[in-house]
């Protein structure tokens, strides 16, 4: 009975100053509206910032290893992967940033960050049996991507190729940090939408 009896007293108060009910509706109202505008701008300067982000290897360098995996990410999403996430961490089954291209292919990503950069410890074979384990299995990857601001071994080198493997090391990693090419256009042949492999520029 008292809820009953607030309830139609709030009523008749609001019919009694439809002024002040108009005023609040329009007020609210201008509120949205300016709330939809600011979540736009700050979308469009985020694009903006996309566009034209950029890394110098020392940049990179300076990095803790989990900011380095989190510039990657941005960088995917530079190149227009918008769902492109940081997922590296404990139990991450090889994956530290996975992403979808704008052609739909699925990248899993795993990135080896080196304090000492190309004087640091390279990157090996066994380094990469963890992602060719779980990279397509796991996380139905269609682009398996070891990474790093470091080098590369020979070893490693022909055991992605014979796996289907990509590599991005410290050179390949300046010139796609530091420019404006996706990753895609950077590397050798990858699998197309359909799953054949697409020839690439540096081939």
């Amino acid at each position: 009975m008292v809820l009953l009896g607030l309830a139609s007293a709030v009523l008749r108060w609001l019919a009694a100053h439809p002024g002040t009910v108009t005023a609040f509706l329009l007020a609210a109202t201008a509120a949205a509206a300016a709330w939809v505008w600011r979540r736009k701008e700050a979308t469009r300067w985020e694009r903006v910032r996309a566009r034209g982000l950029r890394y110098a290897l020392g940049q990179l360098d300076g990095l803790h290893h989990r900011a380095f995996e989190f510039a990657v990410r941005d960088l995917m999403r530079r190149d227009g992967c918008a769902d492109a996430r940081q997922v590296g961490g404990r139990g991450d089954n090889g994956a530290d940033v996975k992403a979808t291209d704008p052609f739909g292919r699925r990248w899993v990503i795993q990135c080896k960050h080196r304090k000492d950069g190309w004087s640091g410890r390279p990157v090996g074979t066994p380094d990469l049996h963890v992602l060719n384990g779980t990279g397509r299995q796991v996380h139905r990857g269609d682009v398996l991507v070891m990474l790093t601001n470091g080098r590369i071994t020979a070893d490693a080198a022909h055991f992605a190729k014979s796996q289907r493997l990509h590599l991005v090391d410290r050179h390949l990693l300046a010139e796609w940090a530091a420019g404006s090419r996706p990753l895609w256009d950077l590397l050798r042949a990858l699998p197309s939408g359909d799953g054949k492999p697409t020839p690439s520029p540096r081939e």
